[in-house]
């Protein structure tokens, strides 16, 4: 049964635990709601999966910390100015170094998808010291949630909680993929 908390709710009671432990929860950003969970937990990420009707393309993470990610991807010298734009609204393509750092169901090859907002959702992150799997909520191809009243009645009834904050109005994060050189994939 999902339960719709604020951030307050969520500071106050112990979330942080249930998603340690295989919850699945939305989440506001600096940009819109994402579904996520503990990008360690190969079951969670594998409900988020079934949740999205995305089988077969990789999912992103917000990390704990830029250490997090210089420890666990590789960032070519030139790239560390892209590192320097987090927290942001970007989310950088980087090779993982380290595939023991997420599930195996994340990502299919050599890539992971990394940002951290600039939001206090990032703060939390930080603290439990795990990636939160972000992406989208929507069922894959379709448009994301900006809003409780758009929210997928199918996604809703597989969730296990929702941290509300009002209407987003703004667009996903930027995609830049920093292998070989850098290219924007997604504005």
């Amino acid at each position: 049964m999902q339960k719709t908390i604020s951030k307050n709710d969520f500071l106050k009671e112990n979330y942080i635990e249930q998603v340690k432990q295989g919850a699945v929860f939305i989440y506001p950003t600096d940009t819109v709601y994402g579904i996520g969970c503990d990008a360690t937990n190969k079951k969670a990420v594998a409900r988020i999966r079934n949740i999205k009707g995305r089988l077969n393309k990789p999912f992103s993470v917000i990390a704990p910390s830029k250490t997090w990610i210089s420890k666990n991807c590789f960032i070519d010298k030139k790239d560390k100015t892209f590192l320097e734009k987090l927290p942001g609204k970007y989310t950088l393509i980087l090779k993982l170094r380290d595939k023991g750092a997420i599930a195996k169901n994340v990502i299919f090859g050599e890539t992971l998808g990394v940002r951290i907002p600039k939001h206090w959702f990032a703060k939390i992150v930080k603290k439990s010291r795990v990636p939160i799997i972000t992406t989208s909520v929507n069922l894959s191809g379709e448009k994301f949630m900006t809003s409780l009243e758009d929210l997928n009645k199918s996604i809703l009834k597989k969730i296990d909680f929702i941290i509300y904050e009002g209407k987003k109005d703004k667009k996903p994060s930027k995609i830049i993929k920093l292998i070989n050189r850098p290219e924007i994939i997604k504005r």
